[in-house]
């Protein structure tokens, strides 16, 4: 039984991991659903990892760290997607996709180290993150057409999300499952650093495409 439980356990962290990879061109699109800007918003968010799971770690780590930071982190982020998100909508400068990998690489390494950082620093993390994020998701509404709308269901989600698990790791801080919580984290850290070396090797492509012209010149 034990070899068919661990093949399952890895077969789950695999599709995991295969979600934060694979290209599903997130900011560039919007899922409609024929019920509204707003719920386009929602969907986009829920479906979209790289938007959802650096929420999902900033939450664990905020839990981790008690309410007073929960309650921060649960009111500014969705705050400061908000504000980007209507700052991306005017501005529609793209951001480097290649940065998608940065928030799961902090925000993981955050939670599995288990660092006690003050209040103030999980404040500016959230502006950081809800601003980035925010900017980003407000390029891609001002191009798919609902803007701020969608903007506004996004940022609700947020707030929706944040609150439940927020609150689910502050109420579970017994000794296993902290232990869980930081096991989560470094699994988001890991696909931090996966999504880091896929950009890095999109970037290298192109040179190692010219390549094979030379080595069959020479050949």
């Amino acid at each position: 039984m034990k070899p068919a439980r661990m093949r399952g356990a890895t077969a789950i962290r695999i599709v995991a991991l295969a979600l934060v990879l694979c290209p599903l061109h997130a900011h560039a699109h919007l899922i409609a659903t024929g019920l509204g800007p707003v719920y386009d918003g929602i969907i986009h968010f829920a479906l979209t990892p790289e938007d959802l799971i650096p929420a999902v770690a900033l939450a664990l780590f905020a839990g981790l760290r008690g309410k007073d930071h929960a309650r921060c982190a649960m009111f500014v982020l969705p705050l400061a997607w908000l504000a980007g998100g209507v700052a991306g909508t005017s501005i529609a400068a793209q951001l480097p996709a290649s940065l998608a990998w940065l928030p799961l690489l902090v925000l993981g390494a955050l939670v599995a180290s288990d660092l006690r950082l003050p209040l103030a620093a999980t404040t500016a993390i959230a502006l950081l993150l809800g601003g980035f994020l925010g900017y980003a998701n407000g390029v891609a509404m001002a191009q798919a057409g609902p803007g701020t709308r969608a903007i506004i269901g996004i940022s609700g989600t947020v707030f929706v999300a944040m609150t439940l698990v927020a609150a689910l790791v502050t109420a579970w801080q017994s000794g296993w499952a902290r232990i869980a919580w930081r096991v989560l984290g470094s699994w988001i850290a890991a696909s931090g650093l996966l999504l880091l070396g896929w950009s890095l090797l999109d970037a290298r492509l192109p040179d190692i495409g010219g390549a094979f012209p030379r080595i069959i010149a020479h050949a």
